[in-house]
């Protein structure tokens, strides 16, 4: 269902805002802006590859994402030309991991096309139908995003890999950034349908996973590896889902209550 003129006008504007100032304070280059010169001397740390290749992994579903998500929000012009310029930065997220684990040595070609291999043989698939709930999945999701590239961050440059933490540290401003715009669409949802907008929260809440999950070989021992960083559920209800709730001007008492037990999982990558 098309949203209606006043809240296609206000998702526009919110667009816009979020464009001009990603053209004027955002925009990095993978080939100018990350220092390569430092890929020989950088240390060479397995636990720190590991987690580079997950994050590349997951975002190697970007033709999925982007065929699935583009189509629930065709017919909002801001939140459609949103889909293209998140599709745009985030192609730079899995380039920049990979140019990274190919130049320090870490992996050879043949490994990485394996594991793009690996990777393309499922299928991510959108786990909401509505564009409401799409928005507000999007919020969680790169909100947790932010959050775990950067613990990565402050851990790589603990271990002395300055390459690797500069690279992070450009990923994580992208994704903060596609946060607060989720964030902002859905203040636009609650103000045209409050009570609606709230059992949608309350929903994507309870069933919110990331792909990781199913669609990352051998994830289970990956995660371990990436709980080094300090991700664990607590963080993630500290550090994303009440700060969610406090940049949407709401508590958890101002979502309905859940019908069954809550199924939320806590993804480790974007």
């Amino acid at each position: 269902m098309p949203a209606s003129k006043q809240l296609a006008e206000n998702i526009y504007r919110e667009y816009m805002s979020f464009f001009e100032k990603s053209e004027r304070t955002r925009r990095w280059n993978v080939f100018t802006d990350i220092p390569w010169e430092k890929a020989e001397t950088c240390p060479r740390d397995a636990d720190l590859a590991l987690c580079a290749e997950t994050f590349c992994g997951v975002e190697m579903y970007l033709p999925d994402y982007v065929s699935q998500g583009i189509n629930v929000v065709r017919d909002t012009f801001g939140q459609a030309w949103f889909q293209a310029n998140w599709a745009y930065e985030e192609s730079k997220h899995s380039l920049v991991l990979r140019e990274y684990l190919s130049r320090t040595g870490q992996r050879t070609m043949d490994q990485l096309i394996d594991f793009e291999q690996k990777i393309l043989d499922k299928r991510w698939v959108k786990p909401f139908n509505t564009c409401r709930q799409m928005t507000l999945y999007g919020a969680l999701q790169e909100m947790t995003t932010f959050v775990i590239y950067d613990k990565q961050k402050r851990l790589a440059a603990e271990r002395g890999d300055e390459l690797l933490a500069t690279i992070y540290s450009f990923i994580e401003k992208d994704e903060i950034a596609h946060a607060r715009f989720y964030e902002k669409v859905a203040m636009c949802c609650l103000e045209e349908d409050p009570a609606g907008t709230k059992a949608d929260l309350a929903h994507v809440f309870r069933h919110f996973t990331m792909p990781a999950y199913e669609l990352v070989p051998d994830y289970e021992e990956r995660i371990k590896v990436m709980r080094t960083a300090g991700i664990d559920r607590n963080v993630f209800i500290r550090e994303v889902w009440f700060t969610m709730l406090k940049r949407l001007r709401l508590t958890r008492h101002d979502l309905p209550p859940p019908p069954r037990p809550s199924t939320t999982t806590i993804p480790p990558a974007a």
